[in-house]
């Protein structure tokens, strides 16, 4: 359960006093998150999400909030921050900082079609390309060398098989490419984080890892979860869907088609210490939803055993790329 500080109807309907948002109808909690405490609000102007910020940096948030409110403005569809009557999109509610965004429709997928993964292919290079613009920036805060100070803290409390693991991925990732295109990533687009109103991508959600890194890292991060079969292995179909619709809209460099099983293997090892470290070094007073390191820990050793070697797991970039791809409509305002 993501609600996290309780909120009675009063204590909310005094505060939306601040805002030109009409009176409160309706306060209900959300179930889905793990970091804030979420609730629906219905105002008689409308329908909006309150966020309680729990675990957040307060220093981060000013980021979050202009990027969001940057990239709706291009047409992505996030959730656009409200401002209140002092033109401030972030305010204080129950000793938490509080922001409200616009509600946007559409739900979550489990097992994404090839169709779907061609949208938030679409969906994702569109948002690298409006990020471009954005008038504020930060650097990645789970990049490599959080990756590196994790794994340092991890490795006493591991198995000597895993420990060894970790050790040799770190290694090999100190050979990863410093010179691919870079920008604004979203960093967890996982399925729980993006609402589809049938194959239309209506929603991208949580961007509280979100910062500059490289972005080829980000579409890694959506072919591990969107993409990836049992054992861990890329099912090939949906990866080129995936990949065809997103380079259609930023087409992948030749440095980043060398790397992209480096890549693949980057964002797997990320989720994979997160996971673990959640699991072996749970910090004090927070809560968090756990989720097994094992899966995380398997599509590294699928992509470790195929390379770039067709056929293994992690299809080749260069015949994906030329392939005709998908046309698919984007849907941005």
């Amino acid at each position: 359960m993501s609600v996290f500080t309780e909120l009675s109807a009063s204590a909310a309907a005094a505060w939306l006093e601040n805002y030109s948002l009409g009176t409160l109808q309706r306060l209900e909690g959300i179930a889905e998150g793990v970091q804030n405490s979420n609730f629906f609000l219905r105002t008689s102007g409308g329908e909006y999400v309150l966020t309680l910020f729990e675990q957040v940096p307060h220093a981060q948030l000013p980021f979050y909030t202009q990027l969001l409110a940057h990239l709706s403005a291009c047409g992505i569809p996030c959730p656009a921050p409200v401002a209140n009557r002092r033109n401030a999109y972030l305010g204080e509610l129950a000793g938490r900082p509080a922001l409200i965004v616009s509600r946007l429709d559409g739900l979550s997928v489990r097992r994404p079609t090839p169709a779907q993964c061609a949208a938030i292919g679409a969906a994702l290079a569109e948002l690298h390309l409006a990020a471009q613009s954005s008038p504020v920036s930060q650097p990645h805060p789970r990049g490599t060398a959080w990756c590196v100070e994790v794994a340092a803290q991890l490795v006493p409390h591991l198995a000597p098989d895993a420990a060894a693991l970790l050790a040799d991925e770190l290694r090999q990732q100190a050979s990863r490419p410093g010179s691919l295109p870079r920008g604004i990533v979203h960093a967890d687009l996982f399925r729980d984080n993006v609402l589809f109103v049938g194959d239309r991508v209506s929603g991208l959600l949580d961007f509280y890892f979100a910062g500059v890194d490289d972005l080829l890292f980000d579409l890694a991060v959506v072919a591990n979860d969107w993409c990836t079969a049992a054992g861990g292995e890329v099912d090939g179909e949906r990866c080129r869907s995936l990949l065809a619709a997103y380079q259609r809209r930023r087409p992948l460099t030749a440095g980043e088609r060398a790397a992209w099983p480096m890549l693949l293997r980057a964002a797997a090892l990320r989720f994979w210490l997160s996971r673990l470290q959640d699991q072996l070094l749970p910090r004090p007073g927070e809560v968090v939803t756990q989720r097994d390191p094992r899966v995380y820990q398997e599509i590294l050793l699928a992509h470790r055993a195929s390379g770039d070697r067709p056929g293994l797991g992690t299809p080749p970039v260069e015949p994906l790329l030329a392939e005709a791809a998908p046309q698919v409509a984007w849907h941005g305002r």
